[in-house]
């Protein structure tokens, strides 16, 4: 797992497992965010199986996915509406991180 910090509330990382979620938890983080669409890739989890354990580690989840059609404006509004609605630091993942860090970044001149 390679977390890298964007700001004091936010950090990305590629995919993360079941297991990973209590070092996440552990590191402070308050929240999750996956922007992967489920099934890109045959080795990864399912949203619903992270989801599951994050929930137990009483995480905040969303799945705002981010397909092929890059970041839409539903996928910012709802970023959007994660960051106010969820505690942080919250912890944004997708393939390699760089989704989850595009997101965010449009979501800027919106909550400025």
């Amino acid at each position: 797992m390679d977390i890298r910090q964007i700001n004091d509330e936010y950090s990305v990382s590629g995919q993360i497992t079941v297991e990973d979620l209590d070092e996440i938890k552990a590191l402070g983080f308050k929240s999750i965010v996956c922007h992967r669409p489920d099934f890109e890739a045959p080795d990864q989890p399912t949203f619903d199986a992270i989801a599951a354990r994050a929930q137990e580690l009483g995480l905040d989840i969303a799945h705002i996915p981010v397909g092929p059609m890059g970041v839409t404006a539903d996928a910012v509004t709802r970023m959007v509406d994660a960051l106010d609605e969820f505690q942080r630091p919250m912890l944004g993942y997708c393939r390699s991180g760089a989704r989850s860090t595009a997101v965010y970044q449009q979501t800027q001149h919106i909550r400025s």
